[in-house]
């Protein structure tokens, strides 16, 4: 198949998806597939017919992502000169492709944007649909969703611009607490904080990612987006995370940061925790998760592939907290670890995520 590896785009989470979209394309050509690594809003530079971009016997994936991050230092200043998000040739490749691989992460990506627009241009693509996307995208809303169907989540409040002043009793909450971005992936942005003085630095790095995202998204009138912030009790225990596949949940994995807990450095680096597939959990635990995760999915619609994340007190009392429609696909990632419990490597899972999402959609591959 002829197949557009979509990475990159102006999230906080660039770097991350440059390096999921690497992994993907070179597992993609590996299974024989025409698959060609473009980042959305830089674009790519075509020189003759598109059918000839997929045609490319000794296409480079390696120079293709060096292309692509040799626009990080100047990105701002685009963001800033541009309208449009889509860059140079993209919609053009994609119509041409016969699927698009989403290896986007964070903000103009995995909210339902780029999902929507390909829905009008009935662009087949990996994951989930535009709804979805943007329903898990939002904290706020995502656990007002797990609440509605009896998915176990954290008490948490959700608080505007402004209300920074207001004690956390008034909202039925205690130091610890956790303060995140309301939208926003890879634990960008989120804080523990244990005392007042924490408290007040995590709001304001919370606020003032939400503010990046303001420019990301492209929303440049002020009176029209107001920033929100998840402020929510901490949860003391083990971390784990369940991805969940056409519907079934897969084998749960335990995170376990060396230092600190899961946030944007030790999901990234290498060795930065001790992953443990399948967790060592009782079977009862085991399956209690696993049900968690796929009515966690099925409560914000999401199809295809998605990964949850959970909490587990001591006394066993376990807590999900967000899901993810677009989980990474780097060296590190979850997702990948979990499949290769069930003997499902690299390679075979992209093939298994793109059959998915086309027999979703109605595609025959």
């Amino acid at each position: 198949m002829k197949i557009v590896v979509l990475a990159g785009g102006t999230s906080t989470e660039r770097s991350v998806s440059i390096t999921s979209g690497t992994m993907v394309c070179k597992a993609l050509r590996e299974k024989n597939h025409q698959a060609v690594l473009v980042d959305v809003f830089c674009g790519i530079d075509v020189k003759g017919n598109l059918e000839d971009v997929f045609a490319e016997e000794a296409y480079d994936i390696d120079k293709a992502a060096e292309y692509m991050h040799s626009f990080d230092a100047g990105l701002n200043e685009m963001i800033e000169s541009r309208r449009r998000f889509f860059g140079p040739n993209v919609l053009e490749l994609c119509e041409a492709a016969d699927v698009v691989f989403l290896a986007l992460h964070g903000a103009n990506g995995e909210d339902g944007k780029v999902q929507a627009t390909f829905d009008l241009l009935c662009i087949p693509y990996t994951g989930t649909g535009y709804l979805s996307s943007a329903l898990a995208m939002d904290k706020s809303i995502t656990k007002q969703f797990f609440r509605a169907h009896h998915v176990p989540t954290p008490n948490g409040v959700t608080l505007k611009k402004g209300q920074e002043s207001e004690p956390l009793s008034g909202f039925g909450l205690e130091l610890p607490v956790v303060v995140k971005p309301c939208c926003g992936g890879s634990s960008v942005g989120v804080s523990v904080a244990n005392d007042a003085a924490e408290y007040t630095k995590a709001l304001e790095t919370a606020f003032s990612f939400e503010d990046e995202v303001v420019v990301e998204q492209f929303m440049k009138d002020a009176f029209s987006y107001e920033p929100e912030v998840v402020v929510e009790e901490y949860i003391e225990g083990r971390e784990f995370s369940v991805g969940v596949v056409d519907g079934k949940a897969y084998p749960i994995i335990e995170i376990a940061p060396i230092e600190g807990f899961y946030d944007y450095t030790n999901k990234y680096k290498a060795g930065a925790t001790v992953d443990t597939c399948p967790a060592v959990l009782t079977e009862e635990q085991t399956k209690e998760m696993q049900k968690h995760a796929e009515d966690g999915a099925a409560a914000l619609g999401i199809e295809n592939y998605c990964r949850l994340d959970f909490m587990m007190r001591k006394d066993g009392r376990m807590y999900c907290l967000e899901a993810n429609t677009l989980p990474g696909m780097t060296p590190t990632s979850l997702l990948p670890q979990e499949a290769q419990v069930l003997g499902i490597s690299y390679p075979e899972l992209c093939e298994l995520l793109i059959q998915l999402s086309l027999r979703k959609r109605g595609n025959n591959a």
